[in-house]
């Protein structure tokens, strides 16, 4: 069985949308991992394990408020790392 962060998946999957639409954003792995940190810190964890569980995630995962929380927290931590990242130029 494995252990899944089914708010680690959305953040993910909005961090990959919200920086297909930015050029000005610096995109390498270290930026991305440390928005991701970042937006996942300020979320609610949602994990599951079982089949059953995932349906009750997804179900969370879904809801409207879930989606805009973690669109909230990405956005916020795109612009706090673009604006000082922890990589050498």
């Amino acid at each position: 069985m494995d252990l899944i962060n089914r708010t680690s998946h959305g953040v993910w999957q909005t961090l990959d949308e919200v920086l297909e639409q930015r050029e000005d954003i610096c995109k390498c792995e270290q930026c991305r991992y440390d928005m991701a940190c970042m937006a996942l810190n300020n979320l609610r964890p949602n994990y599951f394990v079982s089949k059953h569980g995932s349906v009750y995630a997804k179900l969370v995962e879904l809801s409207q408020q879930s989606r805009t929380d973690v669109l909230i927290e990405v956005t916020r931590a795109v612009d706090r790392v673009s604006n000082n990242p922890h990589h050498l130029d």
